[in-house]
């Protein structure tokens, strides 16, 4: 995926990258703005460690690299952006999740549950 907030506010709210079992373990994010100022320009990835009373605030600074569990573990949220912010994620796969998750859908589909 290659996020991009056009940076009149936007964000994204506190969500998990992996809430239902569908096969992402692990979020990588490699980020891409050069002389940004977080203080100016907004835009901080924040996450929220399970069980943990504090937050860990991440710049969106070039050339970072940054890896996090996709599951419940790190509720995470980008706050407002006023610059146009850019990243490259990627998800890496459990494969044996991915395969049941994938099965879950297509028997899904079968019944009827959800449309194609």
């Amino acid at each position: 995926a290659l996020p991009i907030y056009p940076g009149n506010g936007a964000g994204y709210v506190r969500h998990v990258d992996n809430p239902n079992g569908d096969g992402r373990c692990i979020t990588c994010i490699y980020y891409l703005n050069k002389s940004w100022d977080s203080k100016v320009h907004g835009g901080i990835l924040r996450i929220f460690p399970e069980g943990k009373s504090y937050v860990a605030d991440i710049e969106p600074l070039f050339d970072r690299l940054l890896f996090f569990w996709s599951d419940r573990r790190n509720p995470h949220e980008v706050q407002p952006s006023y610059s146009t912010r850019y990243a490259v994620t990627v998800w890496y796969f459990d494969a044996d999740e991915r395969a049941e998750a994938k099965e879950k859908f297509r028997n899904l589909l079968a019944s009827g549950k959800i449309g194609r």
